[in-house]
């Protein structure tokens, strides 16, 4: 690692932040991941690419990449999975949430400032907006609330 230690520590704050950011849409939404949680995927993601920043071996970033998705995928399976006694499949947006989290860290670490600005921007309006979106136009959030409410009558 050659990287100055502010611009490290940048790196890291950074990721966790953006974890941070995006729990908090989940917090609000009363999910099981939130703002801790995500915050700590972001700053593990983080870490994960940064220690390999200025390597020897230029596909160790790239290997550190292919582990956090590995290891989110078990993270969010784990989230989908939870509530076994439904028909309908829950938490997928939590799920999707902390990929995007893990990605946004992995960024941060990779000190692509951009990508991570748009991305965190891009996720919380998605994750603010996105249900009334589906409500007005008939989607998924209309079908939750059906199934919640118990059998249809028609």
């Amino acid at each position: 690692m050659t990287d100055a230690p502010l611009d490290l520590v940048a790196r890291l704050v950074v990721g966790m932040l953006a974890g941070m950011l995006i729990g908090l849409n989940r917090v609000r939404h009363r999910r099981g991941v939130g703002m801790r949680t995500l915050g700590l995927v972001g700053l593990g993601s983080a870490v994960a690419v940064a220690i390999f920043q200025g390597a020897a071996d230029a596909n160790a970033a790239s290997r550190a990449v292919q582990g956090i998705l590995t290891g989110v995928g078990f993270l969010g399976a784990g989230v989908i999975l939870h509530r076994t006694n439904e028909d309908v499949p829950r938490g997928l947006t939590t799920a999707a949430a902390t990929w995007v989290t893990a990605m946004l860290g992995a960024a941060a670490g990779a000190g692509a400032w951009l990508l991570v600005g748009t991305g965190v921007v891009l996720a919380v309006v998605l994750l603010a907006v996105g249900e009334r979106v589906e409500r007005l136009f008939g989607g998924r959030a209309d079908r939750d609330e059906a199934a919640a409410s118990g059998p249809s009558r028609d």
